[in-house]
């Protein structure tokens, strides 16, 4: 009953088997392999854009950050949403990486609207020399609470920045997820409403530790490369990372493993909402759900071995039925008799 993070799961078959067969005799190094040619060709194919550059390095935080820094003066802001994955979970790193440009928090929550964007970018480059100078915004798709900007949402979005010259930027940790909960295609998601550079991930969706960085524009490759050798993020064996995300994208592995962690989220909500004294802090949308439940409840869980985060409240407390949140994370590999074990436990 392992419900913690889509981090802690296994790899997909496809992913491990697409190393092993990496790891025979010699290829070039620092991404100069066969297998990223191959991999480059794929994931242009299925961002129908041709001419696209594409990257990849190891960790979400370094995808997020070298992309922003490409994009990003010292001297401007990044505009997100108040709880954006840059701002709650990278550690300052988007801010170390462009040099020092700041983040502007818009809006109260997860999702930010048009028209707090427009009203944010608006109130920057009031004062002159004194002040921030707009920047790119970035959007977290699934956000931090599990829910998802829909493409009309993403769209108005990049009107805002698109009004204000600025370029846009899709944190896509669980870009897959996103996607078929919306029903779109990757192009759908990105250029087509807007979006500069994404951030496609594997890591969460059954790879091992691999991020694509796809700028739309290739103008910005050269930079992107220097930023990436230069932080530390190039790897030497980078064939690694290219059978990662061969394996990822074979036989639709991404497709069929976010579509699973999604229905079995969709499992876990349908269970959680039929039992009572049980609520939603924010609406199940994706793979990631937010839950208020008895402390009785998640005393029962713990015991029992479940492992899953506590959000908001405690386990400590002498009331027993005061309402304790906590977070749900599923991925492709947990499977129904665990989801209806963990229900089981709640129901009491």
């Amino acid at each position: 009953m392992h419900f913690a993070s889509d981090n802690s799961g296994p790899a997909l078959p496809q992913v491990l088997q697409a190393m092993t067969e990496a790891n025979q005799d010699f290829a070039m190094a620092y991404g100069a392999d066969a297998i990223m040619d191959e991999v480059r060709t794929q994931i242009r194919d299925v961002f129908e854009a041709p001419e696209a550059a594409v990257y990849l390095v190891a960790t979400g935080t370094a995808a997020n950050s070298l992309a922003l820094a490409t994009l990003t003066k010292p001297w401007e802001t990044v505009f997100c949403a108040s709880v954006a994955h840059i701002h709650e979970d990278e550690c300052n790193a988007p801010e170390f990486y462009s040099g020092g440009a700041k983040l502007t928090l818009v809006g109260q929550d997860d999702k930010m609207t048009a028209a707090e964007l427009r009203a944010a970018v608006e109130a920057e480059e009031t004062r002159g020399v004194h002040g921030p100078q707009r920047g790119p915004v970035s959007i977290t798709q699934v956000t931090e609470r599990g829910t998802i900007y829909t493409l009309d949402e993403l769209t108005a979005l990049c009107d805002v920045a698109k009004s204000h010259d600025l370029p846009v930027h899709l944190d896509g940790a669980r870009f897959t997820n996103a996607m078929m909960a919306l029903g779109c295609t990757p192009a759908e998601m990105t250029w087509k409403a807007g979006v500069d550079v994404v951030s496609f991930g594997g890591t969460k969706n059954g790879c091992i530790g691999v991020e694509a960085v796809i700028f739309f524009d290739p103008k910005h490759a050269w930079e992107f490369e220097l930023r990436r050798k230069r932080g530390a993020h190039l790897f030497s064996k980078h064939r690694f990372l290219s059978a990662q995300m061969k394996g990822y994208l074979a036989d639709n592995a991404w497709i069929n493993a976010a579509t699973q962690a999604n229905a079995n989220a969709a499992h876990l909500a349908g269970g959680l909402q039929a039992i009572d004294g049980v609520s939603f802090v924010y609406p199940p949308q994706a793979n990631m759900l937010f839950v208020a439940m008895p402390r009785a409840a998640h005393k029962r869980l713990f015991a029992a071995g479940a492992e899953y985060h506590i959000w908001s409240g405690s386990l400590e407390g002498d009331d027993p039925n005061e309402m304790v949140e906590a977070r749900l994370v599923c991925d492709w590999s947990i499977t129904t008799d665990q989801i209806n074990q963990f229900l089981d436990i709640v129901k009491g």
